[in-house]
């Protein structure tokens, strides 16, 4: 029924907007729209050179990840592994392409908190440590993609040195 209704209301509108359009000159259409075309691409040329680098991680990174093959994901879970997969990237521990050195070295202990979404402030029991850690392991797990076996190498590293720092 919704539908019904949403139809009927942008047909009246484009009624609207063509009876105003058929009342202009063209000439004066024409310059309009050339005015509006050359304001959109210098709005646009603006937020990509001061926002740039910002909006296109996340369209990046989630076209990545669906290049891994991550099935049955909702957007709660994709952006917790944005979270992850960005914070991997800044430490330098974590790109997307393919490297055969096995590098990777120890992670600090603020840094696997991070990694685990646990706040170093409160008091962490080994109960919240496994629960985090079993929550982002749903994910990232090498049986559910192959391709993730690196990611969950480094949640495994981060749940030791967690585990480690509270007891």
């Amino acid at each position: 029924m919704n539908i019904i209704i949403y139809t009927v209301v942008i047909l009246i509108i484009f009624y609207f907007l063509l009876r105003f359009l058929s009342n202009i000159s063209s000439k004066k259409i024409s310059k309009s729209l050339r005015v509006l075309i050359i304001l959109g691409l210098i709005i646009l040329a603006i937020l990509f050179a001061v926002g740039g680098r910002f909006l296109l991680t996340l369209p990046l990174t989630l076209a990545s990840l669906a290049l891994l093959k991550l099935k049955g994901l909702s957007i709660f879970q994709l952006i917790s592994l944005y979270r992850l997969i960005q914070t991997l990237r800044k430490s330098g521990r974590f790109s997307f392409k393919q490297s055969n050195s096995n590098n990777i070295s120890s992670i600090s202990v603020p840094e696997a908190y991070k990694i685990l979404n646990l706040d170093m402030s409160k008091k962490i029991t080994k109960e919240d440590v496994n629960k985090a850690y079993i929550k982002i392991q749903k994910k990232i797990h090498p049986d559910i993609s192959p391709e993730t076996s690196r990611l969950s190498s480094i949640v495994n590293e981060a749940k030791d040195i967690v585990l480690s720092d509270i007891s």
